[in-house]
């Protein structure tokens, strides 16, 4: 009966664990239009990633960074929502190959929309069944833990 618990306590850690994503995180990455441009070192610090990738993902032709008279980066709105996406889906491991199809296809307009919804779909369930497979491991990690932490039973 106590391993059926611990399993049960596991599985409910592995689903919703504590500090998990919520909507204020995501919104906190966007910035309002109209604000005074960043940047590369101030964006690159927001988005938590860094400057070679920004120029990386430039010379890759997936963002359009406008540049100052001296001819700086800076880094508006629109960009920064861009970046945003750009490094949510690199980090979910979408290939550089399928950023480019998709900044593609938002580039040539609206008429492309079933194409960058089918790619998006297939990335979700990607993530669906990565994200299954990592909660599986979680679970096992939390009732291997939950098991130590209780210690043997008589």
């Amino acid at each position: 009966m106590r391993d059926k618990r611990v399993l049960e306590h596991a599985l409910r850690l592995a689903i919703d664990p504590p500090g998990g994503v919520n909507l204020d995180a995501l919104q906190g990455l966007t910035r309002p239009d109209g604000s005074a441009a960043w940047s590369i070192a101030e964006t690159a610090d927001h988005l938590g990633v860094s400057a070679h990738t920004l120029r990386y993902y430039e010379r890759a032709g997936l963002v359009s960074i406008p540049r100052d008279r001296a001819g700086h980066r800076r880094f508006d709105a629109a960009t920064v929502r861009r970046l945003v996406f750009l490094t949510r889906m690199r980090t979910s491991g979408m290939s550089i190959r399928d950023l480019t199809r998709y900044v593609e296809l938002v580039d040539a307009g609206e008429g492309t929309i079933p194409d960058r919804v089918r790619l998006l779909r297939q990335h979700r369930d990607t993530l669906r069944d990565q994200i299954a497979q990592l909660q599986l491991a979680l679970a096992a990690t939390e009732f291997k833990l939950a098991t130590y932490e209780e210690g043997p039973q008589p």
